[in-house]
């Protein structure tokens, strides 16, 4: 436990942050899950939609600083790659 008074602050000053920062990147990881889970399931017109909502939060919590610029980036190039080899893949069919 923190004993000086500005050690105290600091600290509530860290949880109101944590939180702050764990709504973003929650939400983030959220749509993400679940548009890879629409892309296996092979529903990849809900999927599109979803990709978008996805790409919305990753730049959101880019933007508040809540994760890494490069991070957001990789983040949704990864998904876009999977998108576009289900698609590739039930062209074939």
């Amino acid at each position: 436990m923190a004993n000086h008074k500005s050690a105290i602050k600091r600290q509530r000053i860290s949880i109101k942050k944590r939180m702050y920062n764990k709504n973003y990147r929650s939400a983030a990881k959220t749509y993400v899950a679940r548009a890879e889970d629409l892309i296996f399931d092979n529903q990849l017109e809900e999927a599109e939609k979803v990709i978008r909502i996805a790409t919305k939060a990753l730049d959101k919590a880019a933007q508040k600083g809540v994760i890494h610029d490069n991070n957001a980036s990789r983040r949704k190039s990864r998904l876009v790659l999977k998108y576009n080899a289900a698609v590739a893949a039930q062209s074939k069919k």
